[in-house]
């Protein structure tokens, strides 16, 4: 059993406090990780709030975890002690499913286990995340971090990363194409910095006229401002693809209508009700609206090995884990460029000191 110390919600209105538990004793093929970064992730605040009404408190959260493996267990073949590794937004999968088989974990007709507010497929037990300085995981989900990158950087691919490669790469992004992101955030700019490095021509679209420096920054060819009616019509039927990141229900008919012919929008933010759309906007010119959340085991490491070779790293800020709560006040206003992620030495000098 390893003795933890994190932080936790424990309900749905209290800043999230230090939380002391344990976690499990090595399995066969278990492998035992000091956390050394955790990128928080807009979930991470959705759950903490119990904004999607399905909170099991006490809550851990962090599935952005970068570390360096302290134990493995005795069936494990692909890491050693001292190795770099990561964590994302899984820990395991029922590994029968069709899903599965097809390397698809993510999609696991059986559920995902989450990383956190999930539940220990053998036990039961919840799974606690990555606001901790430790985290055991079964070999097969943990991901190897190619030699070299600021692990700080490193820590947001494993959810915003993969949430915005997976869609690229199914819908086969890539040169002489034209794709659109819609909203310059946490998995905007990394949407951008992919469909950059993926060889497409990229245009930042937001509503927000103050961040065409920024998006030009982060790589993006053009920009366009979505509250600007002649700008949107002069781009009706212009992308290929386009990647919508808004993170709460809004109308995607607008950008939509950007869609060419046999192109495609798809969702990675919303998980909300949408405004009603009109079968007619997609009917017509044989568009796509679709949905993507993360890659799988595969797909995630295919996404680290690329981002090492294309020098794609987050944009973030570090902060101290005690700094958490007032990083989701910030989080909430969109104050943040563009992932903040926590330094668990911090966490254990406060551990130290008390």
């Amino acid at each position: 059993m390893f003795q933890c110390i994190g932080y936790a919600a424990h309900d749905a209105q209290s800043p999230l406090a230090p939380f002391s538990f344990t976690r499990r004793a090595l399995r066969p093929r278990d492998v035992a990780i000091e956390i050394v970064y955790c990128g928080v992730c807009h979930s991470d605040l959705h759950y903490a709030r119990d904004d999607w009404g399905r909170t099991a408190y006490p809550c851990v959260p962090g599935h952005e975890i970068v570390g360096r493996v302290t134990e493995v267990g005795p069936e494990v073949t692909r890491f050693k002690r001292g190795d770099h590794a990561a964590v994302g937004c899984m820990v395991d999968s029922c590994r029968d499913c069709s899903s599965c088989a097809a390397g698809l974990e993510q999609y696991c007709n059986n559920r995902l286990t989450a990383t956190y507010n999930g539940k220990d497929r053998q036990t039961g037990e919840p799974t606690l995340g990555g606001y901790s300085d430790r985290i055991v995981v079964t070999e097969d989900f943990v991901l190897r971090i190619p030699e070299g990158l600021d692990l700080a950087r490193v820590a947001p691919l494993l959810c915003a990363g993969i949430t915005t490669y997976s869609p690229l790469r199914h819908w086969k992004v890539g040169p002489g194409q034209n794709v659109g992101v819609v909203g310059l955030g946490g998995l905007g700019h990394m949407g951008v910095k992919l469909a950059r490095a993926l060889g497409a021509e990229v245009t930042m679209i937001t509503t927000s006229p103050d961040k065409e420096k920024d998006a030009r920054a982060l790589g993006a060819h053009g920009f366009l401002l979505s509250t600007d009616k002649a700008a949107m019509a002069a781009h009706a039927e212009h992308f290929d693809f386009v990647l919508n990141t808004i993170p709460v229900s809004h109308d995607v008919g607008p950008y939509m209508a950007l869609v060419r012919l046999d192109g495609a929008q798809v969702l990675v933010g919303a998980l909300d009700p949408l405004e009603p759309l009109s079968g007619s906007a997609l009917a017509y010119r044989r568009k796509t609206l679709a949905g993507s959340i993360i890659g799988g085991i595969a797909e995630t490491q295919e996404m680290l090995d690329f981002c090492a070779e294309h020098d794609v790293l987050a944009d973030c800020e570090t902060i101290a884990m005690q700094d958490i709560n007032a990083a989701y006040d910030r989080l909430k206003k969109g104050r943040v460029k563009y992932r903040f992620v926590i330094d668990m030495a911090s966490l254990k000098q406060a551990d130290a000191a008390a």
